[in-house]
């Protein structure tokens, strides 16, 4: 299989960061590079779940994460079997599923992760919820339902139910010692 790179954690981690930054390692080395940032806007799932991250209740929550999931598949169907692809990254991916209810998040996420591929190259970028909303207030974009501090301090207490067969790295460095943590662990696995 391809070289594939997930890059995860909570709004403002820096996720999309640290994938331009991977992308760009993988580019210079000649390599064929394709990046999923989910949601993604090229395709109904991903706009429907942006469009349900823009609203607030319980209904928007469960149509975001849905649509989410839709989106990533759709994602894995169609590039992990790309044969123009050397290197697949993906930001955000299964750990979306930390949004549903407790206690069938934790069925849906084992059942996801045997069904979806994973590597060694999956990162959760564990960002203090404190980090995270200062950098959230710097971006120039419409806050999603998750981006204030009690749901970050909450997403970040459920991310320990599914982090324990990711490489962790510490979210609040600046994103160079991050970058080079994750470029370390991707290049021993090259």
């Amino acid at each position: 299989m391809k070289k594939f790179i997930v890059i995860d954690g909570l709004d403002g981690a820096g996720k999309d960061t640290q994938v331009k930054l991977i992308a760009e390692m993988y580019e210079k080395q000649g390599r064929n590079v394709t990046v999923r940032s989910h949601p993604c806007s090229d395709n109904k799932y991903g706009r429907k779940s942006k469009e349900a991250l823009l609203k607030s209740g319980k209904l928007n929550h469960l149509l975001a994460t849905i649509y989410f999931g839709l989106d990533a598949i759709r994602s894995v169907v169609k590039y992990t079997h790309d044969d123009n692809v050397d290197v697949l990254i993906f930001s955000r991916y299964i750990l979306s599923v930390m949004y549903l209810p407790d206690g069938i998040n934790t069925i849906i996420y084992k059942i996801v992760a045997f069904i979806l591929p994973t590597s060694d190259c999956m990162f959760f970028i564990d960002v203090s919820p404190e980090e995270a909303l200062r950098r959230i207030s710097f971006r120039n974009e419409d806050r999603e339902m998750f981006e204030n501090i009690e749901s970050l301090r909450e997403n970040r207490l459920k991310s320990k139910k599914f982090t324990y067969n990711w490489n962790v790295i510490p979210g609040d460095d600046s994103p160079e010692v991050i970058s080079e943590k994750i470029k370390m662990k991707c290049l021993e696995t090259d």
